[in-house]
């Protein structure tokens, strides 16, 4: 069975061996596997702020732990490349970057660490304009990941990489990693937790995908916890009109359903395509996420939603 028919939810491990435990990031793993589970995403820089070391690697060596002690488990494990601080406290002025030798160094540490011989989806983390896109592309060829993609680019650089991987007879980029949620940031503001200025889903990156038949997986969806949390207000970037529209569209649904708002947001990322990610800390977090990619919103509750803000999502020319 394809994973997007089975649980469409990727299970974020940022911060697995760090401010997770490794028991707690254990039944996190092993409920998510329980209920359908398929997709577990990671990176090599994960989580180096909040690391004694100051580097990353805790993250996909707790995976690696767990992968170990559940032998024959089936999980799609993604991971990403380019951000790791060269040394402790210099991110993000040093980081290892996308030339040829830091992608193969990064992604040799990687297998190490997770303890297996191939990952399902590389990504690069975030872009590096000092490596011609070109090289880094030519760099990945050969490396023992059956997918690759981009987080954190421009569109146009994301398609001059794949203009070369497919003029060279290379592997082409086919996933975006973005931030992505239901209210819309502010122009010119970036939501807390998105530290590049092409992190943030824009319309064009959004039609770039869909238009070459990428895949978008979105980080932070849920406002780490703000829709539904009362003691996290929604960010300040989110506070304008449109979202004051979004927001009783979004309240008038979730009280139709019986759903909590955050699970109304994930079914609406998924309707438009968008496979969510969830960084939980609790079990019953990614239960109730879990439950909220299962739920179905009626093609009128998709229209509100669509039309709080007098924008339409789907074909943001309609009308022109």
């Amino acid at each position: 069975m394809d994973d997007v028919t089975q649980v469409p939810l990727v299970l974020g491990a940022m911060m697995f061996g760090t401010t997770i435990d490794e028991r707690t990031s254990f039944a996190l793993l092993d409920r998510f596997v329980e209920r359908g589970g398929v997709w577990v995403d990671t990176a090599d820089c994960y989580a180096f702020w909040a690391s004694e070391s100051g580097h990353g690697g805790d993250s996909e060596r707790v995976i690696g732990r767990w992968l170990k002690a559940r032998p024959g488990t089936t999980v799609r494990i993604a991971t990403k490349l380019g951000a790791e601080p060269v040394e402790p406290g210099s991110w993000p002025q040093r980081r290892a970057g996308l030339s040829p030798g830091a992608v193969r160094k990064a992604f040799d540490g990687s297998l190490e660490r997770l303890g297996v011989e191939r990952v399902d989806l590389l990504w690069l983390h975030q872009e590096d304009r000092s490596v011609r896109i070109e090289d880094t592309v030519d760099a990945l060829q050969g490396l023992a990941a059956d997918r690759f993609g981009v987080s954190n680019h421009p569109a146009w650089l994301v398609e001059r990489g794949r203009a070369h991987a497919q003029a060279t007879g290379a592997k082409p980029f086919d996933a975006l990693q973005l931030n992505a949620t239901y209210l819309r940031p502010r122009p010119g503001t970036l939501p807390p937790g998105v530290v590049h200025r092409f992190g943030v889903l824009s319309d064009e990156q959004a039609d770039y995908a869909k238009e070459h038949g990428m895949d978008v997986w979105a980080y932070t969806p849920l406002l780490s916890g703000a829709y539904d949390n009362p003691m996290k207000p929604i960010p300040d970037v989110y506070d304008h009109p449109g979202n004051t529209a979004r927001i009783a569209a979004l309240d008038a649904v979730a009280a139709e359903t019986g759903a909590a708002r955050g699970q109304v947001v994930l079914a609406w990322l998924l309707s438009h395509g968008l496979r969510p990610m969830l960084g939980g800390s609790k079990v019953d977090q990614l239960d109730a996420a879990l439950d909220g990619v299962a739920l179905t919103l009626s093609a009128d509750q998709l229209a509100r939603l669509d039309a709080a803000d007098q924008f339409d999502w789907a074909d943001p020319y309609a009308g022109q």
